[in-house]
């Protein structure tokens, strides 16, 4: 077994940070490509009319089955982590989930029903393996104690939206001219790409990730293989019957289960790492002070995922998209968010660095507070735009943009940081599994959102605008609360350098 190289501070290859951190960034770029081009298109081809090519599913139903794909994705982060903890390494785990993602992305490029949701599936198994082991690949690139983590996630994040807007681009173009089956191909071909250049570059990260940091036991990992063939069995059992009509689910009912579901699991995994695992009394503090970084995750993307939802469709049947003769394709809307993003990123980075120079250094949950309180305002703008709405116009253009442009300063407030602060308060043993717990904040957010914006009924748009403003002043409340509770627990942060100095 091979060593990984230590990182050090003179590796600063990559805009000054560690070379390995290029390979991070383009693979993740190109798997965001495939995901969010084809994410964009999903509430509004299951919404469409069977007649023009869509499944003609109402949008409670479409708008909760968009809540549970995407809030698995992110469940399926959980397994994924400790399957590369344990079992095949990080770098595996990201080679393997992409090439499930391509093949869930072919799938769904075929022009059939079945087709459809099984290539979800495959995407969600794919993405399980792939997303949490990415990111806290990027943290292993640092020593503790180097303050360019936050910078390099924010660079890292920077990579996840270029990908994005490639992705909303392309494949809102396609979905527009061609058919939405050429846009999920085109996913494909994205996921592909970062395939390649993942296996081109894998040298950069120096072994980092190539082994498993505990890895099972042979008795053990015959009985996690054996649990993994029986779990893949049952989920292709209960595919055949619900494919088969044989089993009906009501995904409305079947999102809240499923929300409550994660939510315990999140607190059951989160406890039995503080409890049952012999942490020192940093570790606990540590995992203390992450955990409401978890809260203000889970309350921030339960707003910001009305993107794919409620907020798409306001884009397609609301507002104006014609300049001229030529029409915007909704999907284009969503790619605000990552063009902010890609302009911001770099202010964001300078920022972070320049507030330590100057020994200002706002805890981790604070900065995800404001990042929420942020994003909740976009949903002010909302209000407004939904009252034009509601009059029986269309609104202009410019809403949605002030809307994703909040949005996207929220987020760069909050998901960068958090993703960082996992890194760095997470006992170490625990890593991978430890971003596999915080991406169920994704998940159990994604789920409720979608379960919100199936109440958004396009036979009642009178309501639209007040159900904007309690999404807002719901989660202004909680960032209020959250601000409030780190004026305890932000010494916690730094429990850990404390212990290792």
């Amino acid at each position: 077994m091979t060593a990984p190289l230590s990182s050090t501070g003179d590796d600063t290859a990559f805009f000054g940070h560690p070379n390995g951190l290029s390979t991070l960034f383009y693979t993740e770029m190109w798997e965001r490509m495939s995901y969010y081009g084809m994410r964009a298109l999903l509430v509004l081809y299951m919404t469409l009319s069977i007649q023009e090519g869509g499944l003609g599913i109402t949008v409670a139903s479409a708008t909760a089955i968009y809540g549970l794909y995407t809030g698995a994705v992110y469940f399926m982060g959980l397994p994924g982590g400790w399957i590369a903890d344990r079992m095949i390494g990080s770098q595996n785990a990201i080679w393997y989930g992409g090439i499930i993602i391509m093949c869930g992305h072919l799938l769904l490029a075929i022009p059939h029903d079945s087709t459809f949701f099984i290539g979800l599936i495959f995407v969600v198994a794919g993405t399980g393996l792939l997303k949490p082991n990415i990111g806290a690949l990027v943290g292993q690139l640092y020593p503790t104690g180097d303050e360019r983590r936050d910078s390099g996630y924010t660079l890292y994040y920077m990579g996840i939206n270029i990908g994005s807007i490639i992705g909303y681009l392309v494949c809102g173009w396609l979905q527009v001219n061609v058919g939405y089956h050429w846009a999920f191909g085109a996913a494909a071909i994205g996921m592909g790409a970062g395939l390649i250049q993942f296996r081109l570059s894998l040298g950069k990260l120096h072994g980092h990730g190539a082994n498993p940091t505990v890895k099972l036991s042979s008795p053990g990992m015959r009985r996690t293989q054996l649990a993994l063939v029986t779990a893949l069995a049952l989920t292709a059992g209960l595919t055949y019957l619900i494919m088969s009509g044989s089993v009906a689910i009501d995904p409305v009912s079947l999102a809240q289960y499923v929300a409550l579901l994660i939510t315990v699991v999140f607190i059951g995994y989160y406890a039995a790492i503080y409890l049952f695992t012999d942490l020192t009394s940093a570790e606990k503090k540590s995992l203390g002070a992450l955990f409401l970084v978890c809260v203000a995750s889970t309350f921030f993307w339960a707003g910001f995922e009305q993107a794919g939802s409620s907020l798409n469709l306001f884009g397609r049947d609301y507002t104006d998209r014609f300049i001229g003769s030529f029409e915007i394709p909704p999907a284009w809307f969503q790619s605000a968010n990552s063009i902010f993003i890609v302009l911001l990123s770099p202010f964001f980075a300078a920022l972070w660095i320049n507030l330590t120079k100057r020994m200002i250094n706002p805890s981790y949950g604070l900065k995800c507070a404001v990042g929420l309180i942020i994003m909740a305002s976009g949903f002010i703008v909302m209000f407004f735009a939904a009252q034009v709405a509601a009059s029986g116009l269309q609104a202009a253009p410019y809403w949605l943009i002030a809307t994703y442009f909040l949005h996207t300063v929220g987020e760069l407030c909050l998901s960068p940081v958090a993703l960082s602060a996992v890194s760095k308060l997470s006992p170490k043993r625990f890593a991978g599994q430890m971003m596999g717990v915080f991406t169920l904040t994704y998940s159990i957010g994604s789920v409720v959102a979608g379960l919100v914006a199936g109440n958004f009924d396009p036979e009642n748009i009178q309501q639209m605008p007040n159900l904007y403003l309690q999404i807002s002043m719901f989660s202004i409340a909680a960032g209020l609360v959250i601000a409030f509770c780190t004026l305890g627990t932000r010494h916690w942060e730094s429990a850990l350098d404390r212990a290792n100095a």
